[in-house]
């Protein structure tokens, strides 16, 4: 049921009991592990629009964090039986263990196309016995995704460190606010070590850490709701110290040098997201997971006039990719760290180890 009383009947999966949160919908074809496991979707209950899920089941390697993140799940089609070499369980097995409650057999084409004419709305996935006004009230007392900070809740509550793949090279800080471990591996096979940090870590934490780089992760929630990040991220870069956002750290990094975000009507999420980047006209088929964008477009920034506009939406001219005019800060809107695909936007990462070469160059220079 969503919140403006339409209801899709279907038959339950994974596990039993109801669940609520945001209903969104995810284009991907593959992935739905990842999908599951995205700490992005904190809060949210996922619908997928291609039909069959669960058909090479589930494994222990594919997972972007500890346990599954979503509300709950959405789909089509539920296979009678998996078939994988890697697979360890069922979807059906791997949702009733985490306790994840899902729904199949619904129309997902007419619940996307209804999420897209009428925006993304609070929902509940609930046994047929309750009474629907009862199930209405309940939908109608849950939060409105603005202005909620969701980041805080899936972040490490502690900090620790991924070694570096063979030599380290450099040593980077890693805002966590829903990170998920593909970027971390990506860091590490590029001679980083990583040191996750806790969202609430203090400014001055940060800054007496001294590290080569700062990546500030993608999560979930309201960017204006997550307001403790921009000192940080503005006094790392004073110190020309190179930053690197996705998704979430992206609106975040925009929104420290005086950017304004908006949500949009029902977001962008899947792995078939086209994007041009503006330097030389080349188009990258992105992985995108967000329902927050920044306000702006190819002419600029309004508030921000120290950054520059490096990558739009082909679907809806939206900010994707942003840079400072005079520092070493970039940040992306959509996921270049995208397991399973598409792949056309992980030289980001190799443009984060060039900047901390740069600026490690220039201090010998200057020593």
């Amino acid at each position: 049921m969503l919140e403006d009383g339409r209801v899709f009947r279907g038959e339950a999966y994974g596990a039993r009991g109801d669940a609520f949160g945001e209903v969104v919908f995810n284009t991907s074809m593959t992935g739905y592990q990842e999908v599951l496991t995205d700490p992005s979707y904190s809060g949210q209950i996922v619908t997928m629009t291609y039909p069959l899920i669960g058909n090479y089941g589930v494994n222990a390697e594919d997972e972007e964090s500890a346990k599954p993140q979503v509300a709950a799940f959405v789909f089509h089609e539920a296979p009678p039986m998996h078939s994988n070499w890697r697979a360890a369980e069922s979807l059906d097995e791997y949702l009733t263990r985490h306790g994840v409650v899902a729904i199949t057999g619904v129309d997902t084409r007419a619940l996307t196309r209804h999420i897209r004419s009428r925006g993304a709305m609070r929902g509940a996935i609930a046994p047929a016995s309750i009474l629907p006004d009862e199930l209405l009230g309940r939908i109608m007392g849950q939060p409105d995704m603005a202005g909620l900070n969701l980041a805080d809740g899936v972040s490490t509550e502690s900090r620790y460190v991924i070694p570096a793949v063979g030599e380290t090279r450099y040593r980077v800080l890693a805002y966590d606010f829903g990170v998920k471990s593909h970027s971390l591996k990506l860091l590490a096979q590029r001679g980083c070590e990583v040191t996750v940090l806790p969202a609430a870590t203090p400014t001055e934490e940060i800054v007496a850490a001294g590290a080569d780089g700062l990546f500030v992760s993608n999560g979930p929630g309201d960017p204006e709701a997550v307001g403790h990040a921009l000192d940080a991220i503005r006094a790392l870069s004073d110190e020309a110290t190179p930053v690197f956002g996705i998704c979430l750290g992206h609106q975040l990094i925009a929104r420290a040098f005086g950017a304004e975000t908006y949500k949009l009507k029902y977001g962008h999420r899947g792995g078939n997201h086209p994007v041009r980047r503006i330097s030389d006209g080349a188009v990258e088929i992105t992985a995108q997971n967000h329902g927050f964008a920044v306000r702006g477009d190819e002419s600029g920034i309004p508030g921000a006039p120290g950054l520059r506009v490096t990558h739009l939406n082909l679907n809806d001219g939206t900010v994707e990719g942003l840079e400072h005019r005079e520092r070493p800060v970039f940040s992306v809107q959509y996921h270049p760290e995208a397991a399973p695909g598409p792949h056309d936007s992980v030289y980001l990462f190799d443009r984060f180890v060039d900047e901390m070469t740069r600026r490690a160059a220039e201090m010998s220079v200057d020593a």
